[in-house]
């Protein structure tokens, strides 16, 4: 299965049409859209949906996910993915990382990993 991903609400949503130029068969989805959690979702409940729905997640949230991902794996729960990007990343870049992530592998070669984009 490919990589599915959802994008943190805090990210501009222009990042969903950059992936899309590489290819539109990438499966994207940001916090607020309509199959996705609501905006203003905790974060417990984004890492939830994230198990339930095999997704990973792209954020810039390095204050409050990373306590709940320890505690979510303390729980012996998993996650499918995690990229953490600074504030403020060029779009460019980071959509050709992503691109490259879904193209060159697996969603179950994430599971339980996180990493820092671009690379």
């Amino acid at each position: 299965m490919k990589v599915r991903f959802l994008l943190d609400e805090n990210l501009t949503p222009r990042l969903k049409a950059a992936l899309w130029r590489y290819d539109a068969a990438i499966d994207v989805l940001r916090v607020g859209d309509e199959s996705a959690p609501p905006l203003g979702t905790l974060d417990p409940d984004i890492l939830s949906y994230l198990e339930a729905t095999q997704r990973f997640l792209v954020t810039d949230n390095r204050s409050s996910i990373p306590s709940c991902v320890a505690g979510h794996a303390a729980a012996g729960r998993h996650h499918w993915g995690i990229a953490w990007t600074r504030p403020g990343v060029r779009i460019g870049p980071l959509a050709e990382a992503l691109y490259l992530i879904w193209a060159a592998s697996e969603a179950k070669e994430w599971v339980d990993r996180t990493m820092w984009l671009p690379f």
